[in-house]
């Protein structure tokens, strides 16, 4: 006699087994792909780089990366940096705001310019910079007779900066103002808040972790600037010289454990600052998630 087997019957809230089903494979092979990756283009290199450094004595080492000429580069790339992203904070959510909530001829061509300093060669913007803002330039022609000088100094550096940073900060502020609801900033106005309470408690904290995110790759692209800072900065040691013109300098002269251990610092000092403005960032997602709930 043939017996046929039923499935039990499943009780109240009870769902049958659903077979999850992933594009990729699975965990173990995409996280071996992933470090694997990861240590070819990143880790195998910066630990070259500490390889090398740990060639020197600690004396020899602390010389390279102490002497006053290198210090001044650090004061100047760093606080360049920092004022160049901040800056690009300002500005580039301007320009994202406006791209987003304003339609004008040539919207498209504007938008189209802001990605310029992406695919354009750094050398290039270098050399469309100094021809601008040069004493004898189509600009600074004009701001030289009242003394104002914008290339061949620091000014200069702070500008290239600007320039290159500015695409970070749009196209990071961009996506989450188009997504950002406007019912919110109407309810705001109908309850009698004014332009700038709407925008500190309304809009500010929803673009808040993006401005930062926008800020950290700006601040960290313009560190390792270099090929547009050397054409209008003058590159004078002590004054418009960048650090990484100095490890440059060091490898062509054949040191390369001392260019080594201002990449070192340099390498290091980039992660702290990054690590200081993701956990800021991290910090802020998770007061406006609290404070939207």
């Amino acid at each position: 006699m043939n017996t046929t087997t039923f499935p039990a019957p499943l009780s109240r809230g009870e769902h049958p087994r659903r077979t999850k089903r992933r594009v990729l494979p699975g965990f173990n092979i995409t996280l071996g792909f992933t470090v694997f990756y990861l240590s070819l283009i990143v880790l195998i290199p910066l630990s070259a780089l500490l390889f090398k450094t740990f060639t020197l004595t600690w004396p020899a080492f602390w010389e390279a990366v102490t002497s006053p000429r290198v210090m001044a580069s650090y004061r100047l790339t760093f606080g360049a940096s920092f004022i160049a992203a901040m800056v690009n904070v300002v500005f580039g959510l301007l320009v994202a705001w406006v791209l987003v909530r304003y339609t004008f001829p040539g919207k498209k061509i504007v938008d189209a310019l802001v990605d310029l300093p992406f695919a354009l060669p750094t050398a290039v913007a270098g050399i469309s910079l100094s021809a601008l803002l040069a004493g004898n330039g189509w600009i600074g022609q004009f701001l030289e007779p009242y003394g104002i000088q914008l290339a061949f100094n620091r000014n200069g550096v702070v500008i290239a900066l600007i320039f290159i940073g500015l695409p970070f900060v749009v196209r990071t502020v961009q996506p989450v103002l188009e997504d950002m609801e406007k019912e919110l900033e109407e309810a705001a106005t109908c309850l009698g808040a004014t332009r700038w309470q709407t925008f500190s408690r309304v809009i500010f904290p929803t673009i808040a972790p993006a401005l930062l995110t926008g800020f950290a790759m700006a601040f960290a692209r313009a560190i390792g600037e270099y090929g547009s800072v050397i054409f209008i900065a003058g590159n004078m040691p002590m004054v418009s010289e960048i650090t990484p013109l100095i490890i440059i300098g060091k490898l062509e002269q054949y040191d390369f454990a001392g260019a080594t251990a201002v990449a070192t610092v340099m390498l290091v000092i980039s992660f702290v600052l990054l690590l200081l403005i993701n956990g800021l960032q991290a910090w802020q997602r998770k007061r406006s998630g609290g404070t939207n709930q």
